[in-house]
């Protein structure tokens, strides 16, 4: 068993003996935590689904991500991972909810947030709040995102375990 998959177990069982659920908000990610989710069979018990947002059209109107947000922040930023946290924990009804929101690469990036800066939103009833995660130098855009979703994971079960 990976290390990934052991974290989704012992999040699905943190979340099921707990009675709770869980959503996601994904841009850079596609879609990967969601994925990594739905491998353990019986993780529809506590993952109620989640939403690509890929655009800030979508951002705004699927997640309520304030425009203002991303005007004065960008899209790659912590305000912008809470509010799509929040945003999908809101509209699904889920106790707790993981984003993710970066640069992937290979383009993109600034020099505040280089290729391979992605930040990891949890929204539960307990906190809200964005990790910046950087992957390692010259790391693919395979590497940043298997990178991303563990780290996402961690932190869920990190949150699970509190509630």
């Amino acid at each position: 068993m990976t290390h990934c998959e052991e974290q989704i177990r012992a999040l699905c069982q943190a979340l099921l003996c707990a009675g709770k659920t869980l959503a996601t908000a994904e841009s850079c990610t596609g879609g990967g935590i969601a994925k990594a989710l739905t491998e353990l069979p019986g993780s529809s018990a506590v993952f109620l689904g989640g939403a690509v947002t890929y655009t800030n059209a979508l951002k705004e109107s699927l997640l309520g991500v304030p425009r203002e947000i991303l005007e004065q922040h960008t899209e790659v930023s912590a305000p912008c991972a809470k509010a799509m946290a929040e945003g999908i924990r809101e509209r699904t009804g889920a106790c707790l909810a993981v984003s993710a929101t970066g640069y992937s690469g290979p383009g993109g990036g600034t020099d505040r947030d280089p290729v391979g800066t992605v930040y990891i939103g949890i929204a539960s009833p307990r906190a809200c709040f964005a990790e910046r995660f950087s992957a390692p130098s010259g790391a693919t855009r395979r590497e940043i995102r298997e990178a991303v979703i563990l780290r996402a994971l961690e932190l869920l079960l990190q949150e699970a375990e509190q509630l």
